[in-house]
């Protein structure tokens, strides 16, 4: 008896603590899940980064993986924009409204179903998702999903956001076009139109508001999703002089000599096959041919373009430090992607380019990189970033496609490992939901019908519960300005237009074979008529539309340019040009009947 008294109340003690632990659950729970990063860089080849074979100095992503895993078969969009799309939606770019891009889509596709060239509202983002289940969510840097207020981050999910709004500007000067492809930069805080400084460097700016952002809201217990979106390695690349000089004559052997050893670093690293080929493409020059000064200028460039790459990582490492120092490190997973392949454009090719940007840049060898410089890479260049790959940015080939993607801090995944089976952009949104523990929806949000997300979730791989993302005989299909592709298993279905290709079907094992060199459609007929019927029912379900006959996607972007930016121009100047006229006539007139009286 002397018992029954303690006993009932270790009993009744025992269940106001669970009646507690109950009550708390949610925010106990929000307190345990963890935050994330999603950084995604801009037209990085797949052996930019020094963990991937890169001579470039990442030393802070390369540390992410080193405690995570790499994907060396991670594919995206082969341009900005429909990887962004895909990235935040879940969904195929052309059911989530971006069929195309708007600086590239044909006239005839122009708002068709699909081809809005910006988010439908047909589409969740994970923001959204995140941010109803209890996550801050914060997004700094490039947008280019549209800049439309029900496009914006705030109607996107967004907590905080500062974001530019198109595909890019200058890194120095904020108010600064990169190309004469818009009437002006479009910057945006919260939505609204920003109040932007004058100069800065935009990989220093986009970390330091991520971190104000995080900072703003530390200290509720609340998880965060931080969206931190680089305008590196964009056009024009630009870098702090300090990041240039570590890479002073360390191009000076040229481009093909750069993809050989990435070829072989990458194959060291167990990123590719012992035995995949060197691969040369068509658009790479002969460095033994040109002049000593034309070496000399185009060493520099590359030079300032692994100067903008390590600058970069050099500002994700001070967010790094910032979540060390405040004791948020160890509670964060961390992504990091590139959004397409290299970029390999010259716009000194197209006349009316070359004369914008004598206007507005300075070409010199001596001022590549500062402020009021203008640098690329080019096609060789961009061939020695996509090593050992072929193609680059716009087109469907490995190089234009499939880049380094880490992810780091996701409790219980191998520290230092590959994972080499096909994996997809589309795969990120559903990786982040598994992550912070929140249900994808239904096909249902905010009272009305939208795209369900079709992507895969990485985490059974990342814990080592699955080999594979996809099923081997799950088909993936892929399109943009024409170019086309079909994944299946370690298969790939590939056509690439001209000038770059010959707008014929190929079939390759891009695992076994990853520069695409040994086509197998004579040897796999049936696998290869199977996949292209495959293609045709993907086609058909996505509505991917037919590009027109004779479609250049350069001069597309010429002919947009001229539809969107010239024309609205000469109607907004016509009339103070009329006027003008008119009183120049008037004053010609006058003059006439003065020394007629």
């Amino acid at each position: 008896m002397r018992l029954k008294f303690p006993l009932t109340v270790m009993c009744v003690g025992l269940l106001l603590a669970l009646s507690a632990a109950n009550a708390a659950g949610p925010s106990a729970q929000a307190k345990k899940r963890p935050n994330v990063v999603l950084m995604l860089a801009d037209d990085w080849g797949f052996s930019d980064v020094g963990s991937f074979g890169s001579e470039i100095a990442t030393p802070n992503l390369d540390s992410l993986a080193k405690q995570g895993t790499r994907f060396s078969n991670f594919h995206v969009s082969a341009s900005c924009s429909p990887t962004r799309a895909m990235l935040l939606t879940g969904v195929d770019n052309h059911l989530n409204g971006v069929g195309n891009m708007r600086e590239s889509i044909p006239q005839a596709h122009v708002g068709k179903p699909g081809y809005l060239s910006v988010l439908d509202t047909n589409v969740v983002t994970v923001a959204s998702l995140l941010r109803d289940s209890g996550y801050h969510t914060y997004a700094s840097g490039k947008w280019h999903v549209g800049k439309a207020p029900h496009n914006l981050p705030p109607a996107r999910g967004f907590e905080r956001s500062i974001v530019q709004g198109d595909s890019g500007s200058d890194n120095w000067l904020t108010a600064q076009r990169y190309l004469d492809l818009t009437d002006k930069v479009y910057w945006f805080e919260d939505g609204k139109p920003a109040n932007m400084p004058v100069e800065y460097y935009s990989s220093e700016y986009y970390v330091n508001r991520a971190i104000e952002f995080i900072q703003g809201g530390a200290g509720d217990g609340k998880p965060f999703f931080a969206y931190l979106a680089f305008q590196a390695n964009h056009i024009p690349v630009q870098a702090p002089k300090e990041f240039i000089a570590h890479y002073s004559g360390k191009y000076k052997d040229g481009w093909t000599a750069l993809r050989e050893k990435r070829r072989e670093r990458a194959i060291a690293l167990g990123l590719i096959p012992k035995d995949t080929p060197m691969v040369t493409m068509k658009t790479t020059e002969n460095w033994d041919r040109l002049s000593d000064a034309d070496k000399a200028l185009q060493a520099r460039r590359m030079e300032v373009y692994a100067g903008m790459a390590e600058a970069m990582d050099f500002h994700v490492g001070r967010l790094v430090t910032y979540l060390k120092e405040s004791g948020q490190f160890d509670n964060t997973v961390f992504l990091f992607l590139s959004d397409n392949g290299a970029e390999a454009s010259d716009p000194y090719t197209v006349l009316s380019a070359r004369l914008w940007l004598k206007w507005y840049y300075s070409s010199d060898i001596q001022d590549l990189g500062a402020r009021g410089a203008y640098s690329i890479i080019g096609p060789s260049w961009a061939s020695a970033a996509a090593s050992p790959l072929s193609t680059y940015k716009f087109y469907s080939g490995e190089g234009g496609i499939r880049v380094p993607l880490i992810v780091s801090g996701v409790p219980g995944m191998a520290a230092n490992s590959i994972h080499p089976s096909f994996t997809h952009v589309k795969d990120i949104a559903p990786t982040l939901l598994d992550i912070a523990q929140v249900s994808r929806h239904n096909g249902h949000y905010g009272g009305q019908k939208v795209e369900l997300m079709t992507g895969a979730s990485l985490m059974p791989v990342l814990t080592g519960g699955a080999e594979r993302a996809h099923p081997v005989d799950e088909a993936i299909g892929y399109e943009l300005s024409g170019n086309q592709a079909l994944f299946k298993g370690d298969l790939k279905l590939i056509k690439v237009i001209p000038p770059m290709g010959d707008g014929l079907w190929h079939l390759f094992n891009i695992r076994t074979d990853p520069g695409e060199v040994n086509d197998l459609a004579e040897k796999m007929p049936d696998e290869f008529k199977t996949m292209q019927a495959q293609y045709a029912d993907y086609a058909k379900a996505n509505g991917v539309l037919p590009m027109p006959d004779g479609y250049d996607p350069i001069q597309q972007v010429q002919i947009n340019a001229l539809v969107n930016v010239y024309v609205p121009r000469a109607k907004a100047y016509l009339p103070h040009v009329l006027l003008t006229l008119a009183a120049f006539l008037g004053l010609v007139i006058w003059r006439r009947r003065r020394r007629a009286a």
